[in-house]
């Protein structure tokens, strides 16, 4: 996500909170926090990939493949 689009949910929260909304805007709002959140999300899994434990009896188990098996 970039730097402008992250500018613009903090621009829009502002004025959310100062005066409210257009119903346009909430939707520009509602589209900007889920691609966020898809970005964190990413950026999470990536992490994890990278994660691995080691457990009492020895083993190694990757956090991104364990979470993966959940569907997480």
């Amino acid at each position: 996500m970039n730097e402008a689009k992250l500018q613009r949910i903090n621009e829009l929260a502002r004025k959310s909170k100062a005066e409210g909304l257009t119903k346009a805007e909430r939707a520009e709002q509602a589209l900007l926090r889920q691609e966020y959140i898809e970005a964190i999300r990413r950026n999470l899994r990536g992490q994890l990939d990278r994660i691995d434990v080691i457990n009492p009896d020895g083993t190694i188990e990757n956090l991104g493949e364990k979470y993966e098996k959940r569907g997480h």
